[in-house]
Order: C-alpha cells, then sequence, then structure tokens
C-alpha cells in the first residue's frame, strides 16, 4: 500500500502527518482551526485517502502558519507516497457542485507543481479562518505534492459552499487521477519514461521548505 508518514517542525508550526493513498478515506485531524479541519476531514472522506494529521501552530497570531504548513506536510506525505507514480491514472478532472455552487477542479499528477485558483469567496472569514488562506493551502499542497492544480469556482453566492466545493471537487479529483490503472500498471504515465523529478524522491520527499 502507498503511505508515508512526515514531520515537519519550525518556530513556527510542529505537525505530523500520515496518509494512506490506498485507504477508505479514514481520517483522524487536529489544527486547532475548526473549519480547517473540516475541510481536511471532506478532502480525506472524498479522496478515500487516510489522513492523520496533529498540528500545533502560533494561532496567538493567527492562523497562516498552520494553514499553509498542513498544506506542506500533507503534500510531502502524498509525494513520498506516490513514489514514481508508475501505474496512476495521472489525470482527471471534476465538476463539484454543492447547492447553489459549482466549481471545476483539474489536475495533472505530473511533478509539474502549479496552482490556478480562479476564487473569489464572497467573506472574509468562514469561523476563525481567513478565506485569503484557502489559495495558500492548495498553493502549498500543489507545490509539495507535485501536482499541476486548477481550481476554478463558476458559480456560487455562499462562502462555505464555494469553500467546500473547492476541497470535495479536489478529493474527487485525487482519488480519479491517483488510482491505479488496472490496463497499465506496470508504467509510468508519460512518454517520456519518467514524470518530471519523481525520481529524485529522496531528495525531495523529505526537505522541509517554506
Amino acid at each position: 500500500m502507498r503511505k508515508a508518514s512526515v514531520e515537519r517542525n519550525t518556530n513556527e508550526t510542529r505537525i505530523k502527518v500520515e496518509v494512506n493513498l490506498d485507504g477508505s478515506g479514514v481520517y483522524k485531524v487536529a489544527t486547532g482551526i475548526g473549519f480547517l479541519d473540516h475541510m481536511l476531514e471532506q478532502l480525506s472522506r472524498h479522496s478515500l485517502i487516510d489522513i492523520t494529521l496533529e498540528a500545533k501552530g502560533d494561532l496567538h497570531i493567527d492562523a497562516h502558519h498552520t494553514t499553509e504548513d498542513s498544506g506542506i506536510a500533507i503534500g510531502q506525505a502524498v509525494y513520498q507516497a506516490l513514489g514514481d507514480r508508475r501505474g496512476i491514472r495521472r489525470f482527471a478532472s471534476i465538476h463539484m457542485p454543492m447547492d447553489e455552487t459549482l466549481t471545476r477542479v483539474s489536475l495533472d499528477a505530473s511533478d509539474r507543481p502549479y496552482l490556478i485558483w480562479n476564487v473569489k469567496v464572497p467573506t472574509q472569514r468562514l469561523g476563525d479562518l481567513d478565506t485569503q488562506l484557502f489559495k495558500e493551502f492548495f498553493q502549498a499542497f500543489a507545490q509539495h505534492a507535485g501536482l499541476t492544480l486548477h481550481i476554478e469556482n463558476l458559480y456560487g453566492e455562499n462562502s462555505h459552499h464555494i469553500v467546500e466545493s473547492c476541497f470535495k471537487g479536489t478529493a474527487r479529483a485525487l482519488r480519479e487521477a491517483f488510482e491505479i490503472d488496472a490496463r497499465k500498471a506496470d508504467a509510468i504515465p508519460s512518454t517520456k519514461g519518467v514524470l518530471a523529478g519523481a525520481s529524485a524522491l529522496a531528495a525531495r520527499g523529505t526537505k522541509d521548505v517554506k
């Protein structure tokens, strides 16, 4: 099974995370930020990636470091668990509805990190969390997981629905892209024979980069 664990300790946060890409969507998440916990639970449940995460951060300042560093740590764990990405379907595109909201998520698990975030959240806060930080989370996650990730909210009014559709859409896209293709389970899904820097797993997967 494709599993990995990461510990990330800085002067701002201390984070432990474990992932199982071949799980059943079991989660145990504690960041100290209620709404972020709720979104990470959605990410796990709908991707079927088991996620255990414990984060202790400088919340007396704000939620920025804890949110971003959680994205980094989950991304690093996913990166390690993917290995050389042999056999994965690699691509996925999802339209995720949630009541009045519709969000499109497209990704390429190519190890060419890039984020397009075309999402406007009407309110400045959800619970205790600044809504600007959702882009920071996805930027950190995409960068360290090695994903080309496009998230676009096509329409919506309710801030909660908009953000939750982004996480659920990403989860479903991850599930599809990370799934092993039975017809090519032994092959790297690229005519190059390698997906970007995935062969440099040891050098990049355990590196703490801010």
